[in-house]
C-alpha cells in the first residue's frame, strides 16, 4: 500500500526546473543555494564547492578527449569559486571507473586536471578512487578563499542595479551541436571522417572552457564588488532566475545586448532554419561565463572593462524576469526542465 501511494504521489524530476528543484531540496537548511558553501567567522572566508560529471549524462567519450575532460572538470569547479568573487587554492579529485579504462587513459585524464590546476595556481591535494560497474564518474571538490567584505552571493541585487555578463553566450552549446551532428553521421557510416574545420572556437568553448578569474581580477582592480553573482552553467535564463529568486527581484535584459559570437549564428543556420542564436544563449548552457549585478554608481568603473557587457537592469520585487526583443516585445524567461539520465 505504501509503495502504491508513493507511485500515485510521484513527481518526476523533469517536471521541475533546476531552480525549483534546488529550492525544494534546500528548504529549511542553512544552504543558500549559492555556487559555493561559505565557511568561517573571521575576516577571510573559506569557499568550498563540489562538481560531479557522469559519463553518458555530462560527457560523451565518443568525442571527449580525456585530457580535455580533466581540464574541464577542474575548470567548472574553479568557475564556482570565481562566481563567489573568490580565489581558488586547493582541489581534491574523486573518480569511479570501470575496467574499460586503462592506467594510461587515467594518466591522460589527470594530465588535464593538472594542466588546469597549474594555469590557475591550484594545488591538487588529494582525492579517492573507486570502481564503477559501467563508465566513469568524476568529482572535483575545490577550496578557495575570499575577504569577508568581498564575498558575493546570488542574493544581494537591488532595484536598478546593472546586469552584466562576461564573454559571449551560446558558444559552448553550438560546439556541442556540431559534435553531436558529426557523431550521428559517424554512427550511420563508420568510415566517415568528421569535418570540424572552421569550428575551432565553439568546439574549444565546449570541450575546454575557462573559468573567468580574469574578470574577478579586473573587478577587484577597478574597486568594484558585485552586488550578486553566479556563473552561467545552464544558460542565461537559468542564471538570471537564480539571481532574481535569491535577490527577490525581477529583471529586464535586452536581446540586442546579449553577446553572441558569429560562429553561433553560423551553426544555428546550418542546423535548422528555426534555431535561433538567442535560444542557444538563453538555454544552451556550459559557457561558464559570469553573470553579475553592480550598483549604478559603479557604471563609470565597469563601462570600459574588457570582456564585460551590460545587458539589462534589475527591476523591483514582484516583477517577472523578462527579455525585451528588438521589436520591443517582452518575453518572460523560464528555466528549462532538469533532464535526467533516462530522458
Amino acid at each position: 500500500m505504501e509503495q502504491l501511494q508513493y507511485q500515485e504521489g510521484r513527481t518526476e524530476i523533469s517536471q521541475l526546473g533546476k531552480v525549483a528543484l534546488i529550492d525544494r531540496l534546500t528548504e529549511g537548511t542553512a544552504c543558500q543555494g549559492d555556487d559555493c558553501a561559505v565557511l568561517g567567522d573571521g575576516p577571510l572566508k573559506t569557499l568550498v564547492t563540489t562538481q560531479t560529471l557522469v559519463e553518458g549524462v555530462d560527457f560523451d567519450m565518443m568525442y571527449t578527449p580525456l585530457k580535455h575532460l580533466g581540464y574541464k572538470a577542474m575548470a567548472i569547479a574553479i568557475s564556482n569559486i570565481a562566481a563567489m568573487n573568490g580565489t581558488p587554492r586547493q582541489a581534491l579529485v574523486s573518480i569511479a571507473v570501470s575496467n574499460r579504462y586503462s592506467v594510461e587513459a587515467l594518466d591522460e585524464l589527470y594530465a588535464g586536471l593538472h594542466l588546469c590546476c597549474d594555469r590557475y595556481d591550484v594545488q591538487l591535494v588529494g582525492g579517492e578512487t573507486a570502481t564503477s560497474r559501467a563508465g566513469m564518474v568524476l568529482t572535483v571538490t575545490a577550496v578557495g578563499e575570499v575577504d569577508a567584505t568581498m564575498v558575493t552571493y546570488r542574493r544581494g541585487a537591488s532595484h536598478n542595479d546593472l546586469i552584466c555578463c562576461s564573454g559571449d553566450l551560446g558558444s559552448a552549446y553550438a560546439g556541442l551541436l556540431v559534435l553531436e551532428r558529426e557523431k550521428v553521421t559517424y554512427q550511420a557510416d563508420p568510415n566517415f571522417q568528421p569535418d570540424l574545420d572552421g569550428y575551432d572556437y565553439v568546439l574549444e568553448r565546449f570541450l575546454k572552457p575557462e573559468p573567468r578569474m580574469d574578470i574577478v581580477r579586473s573587478l577587484r582592480k577597478a574597486g568594484v564588488v558585485p552586488t550578486s553573482m553566479t556563473d552561467v552553467s545552464r544558460g542565461l535564463a537559468d542564471a538570471l532566475l537564480h539571481l532574481t529568486r535569491a535577490s527577490k527581484c525581477g529583471c529586464e535584459v535586452y536581446e540586442e545586448r546579449l553577446p553572441i559570437d558569429y560562429q553561433v549564428t553560423r551553426v544555428c543556420s546550418e542546423m535548422s532554419k528555426n534555431m535561433l542564436p538567442v535560444s542557444c544563449a538563453l538555454n544552451g548552457g556550459e559557457d561558464y561565463e559570469l553573470l553579475f549585478t553592480v550598483s549604478q554608481k559603479d557604471y563609470e568603473k565597469i563601462k570600459t572593462l574588457e570582456g564585460i557587457h551590460i545587458i539589462g537592469y534589475v527591476t523591483e520585487e514582484g516583477m517577472p524576469p523578462v527579455m525585451v526583443t528588438p521589436q520591443n516585445t517582452t518575453i518572460t524567461l523560464r528555466a528549462q526542465g532538469f533532464q535526467g539520465v533516462e530522458e
